[in-house]
Order: structure tokens, then sequence, then C-alpha cells
């Protein structure tokens, strides 16, 4: 066969191929790379752009309407769903409040073509190497912006791919100055507020434009988790990252070093109503009874309640400081609500802080009554024909297989109705109540407000019933407003924004109901008195006030109540551990006589409260019965005239409240 290579002396120097010039292989490998950068790009597209979302509905914004909560004086109280406000031109924001974004979240914002390919490559450096754990994007802003429009939270791969793509077209559709302008307005700021107006209104009430230096990069330090850096949850958190933002403003040029200075010397100070989170749990209570009573909302809506924020305020920090100083005797929790003697709930507080548990203890832990149930006992005696001077027989009592004990583990003999209340006597409660019948006690209980089941065995007599405070302030409500029956209650009126009116608790109202008669009210009121004045319920006392009350406290120190009341106010307190295990000899009379007295000590300047109504009808005299436990079998009789009876006396300060056992 013939040689078909060219002679030696044709051929190229170096070996058989044509060695390239620079130029020529540079222009070489980058027409190789862009075929192929186009065939990655062309698949890209194909395999991620296939289901991307619509994006003609960029500027239409879907959203929950939202619900305000005002206080009864129209003061906010909290605001649920979803906020947003009209959008903020950016020529009328101070320059260094979308510098402060830019400054956290994208420093080169105004340089990149919608991605930055050194942040993602970062990002996937560390998506590689690390072990778990949710995925870093090294999203730019038009990046979060594509994500906040037109797709999810999801931290896939394909979002991240979507999400450039999107980014891309936003960039080739917008000049940056109006992406940066759609990403204020749009981001979410957490508490419900969409955009850089409603976050300013929300967390500062005040509107956008107003927003000082440290503001602007605490909401900006927001950005990196709304929940997280939270200026209402997570105050020093959400500090220190503004703080950070600060030094990279100074770092990149966006303010002076005395700027920030100033904004140091300048604490943020954060809308009262949100840093305090007040009325969180009143507002869970409610929130559902909205949508009950108008369906669900198509408008924004206001909701103006029955709550006066001072009171409500003064009720929180009392029960804040009675767990935290009962902590040591193993008090978890507590909770108070506190009603008019309409059945206006004027403080709500459902557990000592909300951050940490948002279960409620007002309406919705049934927890046993205690010697708190007592009164309804020794009402429906009262209504049988009894008087607070009958006598009984503090002494060892047997009914079917159960004996009652005192605390004392002793008994004092003879003694009054009244003086058996104030010391919280377990064996004439008990007696009183199977004499009367369990039956027309449980009666009593529901007429004034327990909605809850009353089993009808004789320990009922002792509290073994279950209750929550909501119940037992309402079922108390008759002894403070007259003897009219008082349902609580916490919503007076629904509007839309634009103020049409959907609902008003008063409209159709019906007719007050009266559930104590005289002189049953004020032998109530006047035995109940005693139990403040010198029974077990001695450290509830407010000076220069007409109290009345009872204390409560259940087997093995699982639960302690105090139940108190002034002319027209009534407020409820628990205590205790959710698991129900036991506290520490903590009485009705110790912990919550103590937050009792913190509130109300408080609320009853504001309240103007008044004498406890009906005033006082001195029981006629009596002898000691003849019979300890008395023939009292037709409701009325066995009652013999005789002396009077001495005042009740005061157990001893080391001697806390009968428990039943």
């Amino acid at each position: 066969m013939a040689n078909s290579q060219p002679p030696r002396s044709q051929r190229p120097a170096g070996g058989g191929r044509v060695r390239r010039t620079p130029l020529q292989a540079a222009l070489y490998w980058g027409a190789v790379l862009s075929v192929w950068g186009l065939i990655f790009v062309a698949a890209f597209f194909a395999v991620f752009a296939v289901d991307l979302p619509d994006t003609s509905k960029l500027f239409e914004v879907e959203r929950q309407p939202s619900i305000s909560y005002l206080d009864r004086s129209g003061a906010l109280v909290a605001v649920r769903g979803s906020q947003y406000a009209p959008p903020v031109d950016l020529d009328t924001l101070p320059d260094y409040v979308p510098k402060a974004f830019i400054a956290i979240e994208d420093r080169w914002f105004y340089w990149h073509p919608g991605f930055n390919p050194w942040g993602i490559l970062r990002s996937q450096i560390y998506n590689m190497t690390s072990d778990g754990g949710p995925l870093r994007g090294g999203s730019t802003i038009t990046q979060q912006l594509a994500r906040n429009l037109f797709l999810t939270p999801a931290q896939t791969y394909r979002r991240k791919a979507q999400e450039l793509i999107l980014a891309v077209w936003l960039e080739l559709r917008f000049s940056k100055k109006e992406i940066l302008e759609l990403y204020l307005n749009r981001v979410y700021f957490g508490g419900g507020a969409y955009g850089i107006e409603a976050a300013s209104q929300r967390y500062f009430n005040k509107p956008a434009p107003q927003l000082t230096i440290g503001e602007s990069a605490l909401l900006a330090g927001m950005m990196k988790g709304p929940s997280r850096y939270s200026p209402v949850s997570a105050t020093e958190r959400a500090a220190r990252r503004a703080t950070i933002v600060l030094d990279e403003m100074v770092r990149l040029r966006a303010i002076t070093p005395e700027q920030r200075t100033e904004a140091f010397n300048n604490p943020v100070r954060v809308n009262p109503t949100l840093a305090n989170q007040r009325a969180q749990y009143f507002v869970d209570w409610i929130d559902d009874e909205v949508r009950g009573l108008v369906g669900e909302p198509t408008d924004d809506l206001v909701v103006e309640t029955t709550l006066d924020l001072p009171i409500q305020t003064a009720a929180e920090q009392a029960v804040r400081r009675g767990v935290a100083a009962g902590a040591d005797q193993g008090i978890g929790q507590g909770a108070l609500v506190a009603l008019d003697g309409e059945g206006r709930v004027r403080a709500y507080v459902g557990g000592a802080d909300y951050a940490e548990s948002q279960f409620d203890r007002a309406a919705m832990a049934q927890r046993q009554a205690g010697s708190a149930f007592k009164p309804f006992v020794y009402l429906t005696a009262m209504e049988q024909g009894r008087t607070p001077n009958v006598r009984m027989v503090d002494e060892p009592l047997r009914i079917g297989d159960w004996e009652p004990r005192n605390y004392s583990g002793d008994f004092r003999g003879e003694m009054n109705l009244e003086q058996a209340l104030a010391q919280s006597t377990n064996t004439i409660a008990a007696r009183l109540a199977n004499e009367v019948g369990t039956g027309n006690v449980a009666a009593t209980a529901r007429r004034l407000g327990i909605t809850g089941k009353i089993q009808l065995d004789p320990s009922m007599a002792l509290g073994a019933v279950e209750v929550t405070p909501l119940q037992m302030a309402q079922a108390y409500a008759p002894f403070a407003n007259g003897g009219f029956k008082a349902q609580g209650y916490g919503i007076e009126r629904i509007r839309t924004a634009d103020g049409r009116v959907l609902y008003d608790h008063n409209v159709d109202r019906p007719q007050r109901q009266a559930v104590i008669g005289s002189p049953a009210l004020q032998y109530m009121n006047q035995m109940m008195r005693g139990v403040v004045s010198g029974g077990t319920g001695t450290a509830a006392r407010v000076p220069n006030y007409d109290l009345a009350g009872k204390t409560g406290t259940t087997n093995d120190y699982r639960d302690a109540w105090f139940v108190g009341y002034t002319g027209g106010f009534v407020a409820a307190v628990w205590v205790g551990q959710d698991d129900n295990s036991p506290m520490r000899r903590v009485s009705g009379g110790g912990a919550p006589a103590r937050i009792w007295k913190d509130f109300m000590g408080s609320a009853l300047p504001r309240l103007n409260a008044q004498p406890i109504p009906g005033g006082v009808i001195e029981p006629p005299p009596m002898t000691p019965a003849a019979d300890p436990i008395g023939d009292l079998l037709d409701g009325v009789g066995g009652m013999i005239g005789g002396g009077a009876d001495p005042a009740p006396t005061a157990p001893a300060p080391s001697d806390p409240e009968s428990i039943p056992y």
C-alpha cells in the first residue's frame, strides 16, 4: 500500500499535530464551552421551567383578611391574619432604609444579574459538607422576591432552580429600583405583617418614611427569620442581629460610624401593645367565636372587646410574679379571669408565659375546685332556710364508705355556719351537703354558672368537681352583682373596617336573670366577707375595700384557688401544675390569695369599686341545736331560736385551709 503520510520534511515540527496559538486556543475552548453552556441552559430550562408558576398576577395580592382586636377603650390589643398596607414609594423612604436591607441581604444587588454565582457556590459547598439540616440558598434580593411572589418556602433544589429562573426574568423586566421597591413592599416581617409599611405600623406604630436607622436595621435583621429575630418574642436576639446590620452598613459606607453610635444611643422602642404580648390567651379564646358569629371573614374586621388593657396588664404581671415566687413550692402555672357584674371579661390570663405555652388554662383546663366549691353548698342551705348562725358540730363523720377529714387532723366541736365557712371546715360542709342533697347543690352550681359535669357523690361537697377559672368567675358573679346571672363574654361588637356592624352583643340581649334571692344573698356575702376578714383568705385583703371570697385547695395540694369579689367585680385565680402533680403545701389562702391581692390592688382604684350590693340582713340569733345534724328533711325546719353567736375566729397563721381527702 502506498504511504499516505507526507514526506518528513513537510511535517510540522514537534510531531503530527498543528499547535494553536493562545488566541486560537481561547477561541476554540470558548466556543466549546459556549456550546455546552447553551446545551446546559436549554436542559436546565427544559427540566425546571415546565411547571413555573403564572407570573401574570405579579401585582395581585391574595391574603386572608385581618382581624383587629380592640379593648373596651379602643386601644389595639392584637391583629390576627395577614396585615397589608398600601405600597410605599422607594423615594419617600430615607436612603438608609433600603441600604439596611442591601447591606445584610445582598451587598452586590446593583451589580449581579439576579443571582450571585459566588454566593451560590458557597452555599453549595456548605450543603455538601454539612450533615443534614436545612439547605442554604445564597439567595439575592431578587431571588427572595421571586420566591415570595411565586414560589413556596420549600427548601429543595428544584425550587431553588425555579427561583433562579424567575430572578433572571425579573431582572430582565424591571429596573433595580423597581425590584427593590417590590421586595420591600411584599416581603414578610412576621406577625401577619407583609411589606415595610405594615411592619413599621405593627412594630413601631409609625409610617415607614419615619423609620429611624435603628428601626431599619432591626427590620432588615428580621429577614433571616421573622419569628426567630422578632423584636416581640426574641428581643435580645433581634437586638444582636440589628447590631450586625449596623456594622455592615458602616462597612459598606451606607451610614457613618457616628450614625451607628447615635443609633446605639437611642434604643428602639417596640409598639408596647406587641412588646408586652398582652392578652394573647384572651384573643385565642374569642378568635374562634368571631368566625362562629359572622362566618369566615371576607373583609378586614374590627372586633371591639370587653377587655381593659391596664387591668389586663396588672393581671398578667400578678400571675407572672406569683408563679415565679412559688416556683420553689412546685407552682408551675397560674390562671386568672376577672369579669364585671354584667359578665364582661375585663382580664383574662391563661398561663404565666404565652411565649412558652399557648395552652389556655383559663377556659380549657378542667381542675378540681376544692373548697372554692363550698359556697354552692352553703347557698343551697341558705335557700332552704338556714342562716349563718345555725350551729353544727365539727366531729368525725361517716357518709357511706366516705369519711371526710380536716387538714388539722382534729375537730373543733360546735360552731356556726359562718365560722365553718370562714375556717373551711370539711366535716360541716360534707354534713350540710348531705342534708340539703347533693343534687340540689349541683343544681345551684349550674344555675350560677358551672357548666361542667358535676358528680353527686358526697365528696362533691368538698370540691371533687372539675371546673375552669372562667366558670368559677362567672359562678361567683351573682354574689357580687346583686344576685343576677352573669355569663362571661368577651365580644361587644364586630364590624368591618369601613364601619358596617356585623354583630352587636346588646342587640336582642335577654333580660337579666335573677339566680339568688334575699335573704340568702345577704347571708352568703356576710359569710364570705368573713373568709377574707378573719378566715382562710386573709392574705387577699386589700385595705379600705368591701371584699369577700373563698379559698380552695385539693387533695395533695394539686390545685389551689382563690375566688373573690367586690361590688360588681369578681376575679378567680388558680395555680398548679399542668401534669396535675402535687405542689408543696400550696393552699388557696397562700399563693392564689396573694396573686389576687396583687392584681386587685392595681385594679380596684381604676374600677372605682363600690360596696358589695344588697346590704346586710342580720340573721336571727340561734341556740345550739339539740340534734347536731338537725331535723332538716323538709328543707326549712329544725332551726331552734336562742342566744347570739360569737363572731368568726381566725385560724392561727400557720393553720392553712382545710383540705379534702
